[in-house]
């Protein structure tokens, strides 16, 4: 989509454009001629071609956020612990709106100028390959909710009571800045503080909560490697629900009070859906999980946040089921670009599939001949695309890449037996656990685990194929 830029500051006076890019070029905040070259500004996708950056890797965000919910006024400040991939004259980070006050490079003032979400990061003195740096941003503002391609909103977005932070594709850069692609997942500390009686809610493990002046600070902290899509931060009064699973896993939900007494059963249900996902689909690859069950204002969708996912309201046991199976698929195996979604959407979709199969529902077959017959009816556009070649960002969640990627899954548990597809699932999970992946990594998988299995005609014409496959023949 296109954006208005907003004028290009920098830390110094304002200057025609061309004597900036020229004066950015050559000279570093406070002196120092910079070696190398810039980084990339995006990371290459083919979907979302700004998103993420080039040239560097983030190891680390810590996160220090200050919310008055009354004003919608946010200040941060993200510290970036990264290495260089190459040498660096100049980097990029994703921050869309905000002002920025500030910005330094191993603790000294660096040189910076804005355009669109382009944050772009001058240090006095370059970075060399392999070198190891220290980005510091002080920002403040109302946060901009971000219009996705297909119409949904994300973003920091304003809730009855407070907020919440929605970022699958892009909404992160809304409220920090950083390398906002998937293909970049790091640690995370977040601190947000809140007026006293509130709470926020984040990814990870509660480790601190202090209160004093009328305020509290909670601070959460991920230890296991997260894509910035799929960071959270809620802000509101929230009914907490702690308990664990018969493993130990901690449970930790978090649930708006007018909707607790609805939501109360179905919740309820967290560590046996937790346990069954588990013999499926293997060790948990997270250190807790749980839920946040919020009004959520703008969003009318649940979203995989990292250990405990998002609901817009009460979900029913099947979506629970297939945001905490992307805790495996799209949050621990997270795809390389955003042209590799069906990983993630395929894979929990079919895990609603057999959920219902062992469960006393439809079985996973079918419900996959309901949709070979019926797909038109239900899904008016199930045929309309392959789900590893989305026809666009803008149709990145159309039922091709839900519905007919696991209907690839379904093919492709036909071909190899029970057996077999349940030990990929275990073993794709556990080949990419805290990493990327892409659909070649997916098929180059099964090849080698299924030798002899013709899967090929399932590549060609379920994943890759345009219009209605012909019918299985058995």
């Amino acid at each position: 989509m296109s954006r208005s830029a907003p004028v290009a500051r920098t830390c110094t006076s304002r200057l025609p454009a061309l004597a900036l890019v020229l004066a950015l070029t050559l000279t570093a905040c406070g002196g120092g001629e910079a070696s190398g070259g810039p980084g990339d500004f995006g990371a290459g996708d083919p979907y979302f071609p700004k998103a993420g950056n080039g040239g560097y890797d983030v190891t680390h965000y810590d996160l220090d956020l200050g919310y008055e919910p009354g004003t919608g006024h946010l200040t941060g400040t993200a510290t970036i612990s990264a290495r260089a991939t190459q040498d660096l004259s100049a980097f990029d980070l994703d921050l869309e709106g905000l002002d920025v006050g500030g910005v330094t490079v191993d603790g000294e003032d660096a040189r910076w100028d804005r355009a669109g979400q382009e944050l772009t990061v001058r240090p006095r003195e370059g970075l060399g390959e392999d070198e190891t740096f220290r980005v510091t941003v002080r920002y403040s503002g109302t946060p901009v909710t971000i219009t996705d391609p297909d119409g949904s909103q994300e973003g920091w977005l304003r809730t009855a009571d407070g907020a919440l932070a929605l970022g699958e594709p892009t909404g992160s850069m809304a409220w920090f800045p950083g390398n906002h692609h998937p293909s970049d997942k790091a640690s995370y500390e977040v601190t947000a503080t809140v007026p006293e009686g509130l709470r926020a809610v984040s990814n990870g493990e509660l480790v601190g909560e202090r209160t004093g002046g009328g305020r509290t600070a909670f601070t959460w902290r991920t230890a296991e490697p997260m894509a910035s899509h799929v960071t959270t931060v809620a802000v509101g009064d929230y009914d907490i629900r702690r308990s664990t699973t018969a493993d130990g896993l901690p449970v930790y939900v978090a649930v708006d009070p007018t909707l607790a007494a609805a939501s109360r059963k179905v919740l309820q249900g967290i560590p046996e859906i937790m346990e069954w996902a588990t013999e499926i689909f293997g060790p948990y690859p997270f250190s807790s999980t749980g839920a946040i069950v919020d009004r959520a204002g703008d969003a009318g969708y649940a979203l995989e946040t990292q250990n405990r996912p998002v609901f817009p309201g009460v979900p029913d046991t099947g979506l629970l089921v297939h945001e905490l199976a992307h805790q495996w698929f799209g949050n621990s195996v997270t795809p390389k670009t955003w042209q590799d979604m069906w990983l993630n959407e395929g894979f929990a979709t079919y895990a609603e599939w057999l959920w219902q199969e062992e469960h006393g529902g439809d079985s996973a077959q079918q419900t996959f001949d309901a949709l070979y017959d019926h797909g038109e009816e239900t899904y008016e556009d199930l045929w309309s695309f392959p789900p590893a070649e989305p026809a666009s960002a803008a149709h990145l969640s159309d039922s091709p890449v839900y519905e007919r990627g696991a209907m690839v899954l379904h093919r492709l548990r036909q071909t190899v037996g029970d057996t077999a597809f349940r030990t990929l699932l275990r073993g794709w999970a556990a080949a990419h656990r805290h990493g990327n992946a892409d659909t070649a990594d997916f098929t180059a998988y099964v090849e080698r685990q299924a030798p002899g299995k013709d899967v090929d005609a399932i590549w060609a014409d379920w994943l890759y194929g345009d219009g209605k496959p012909a019918p299985a023949q058995e």
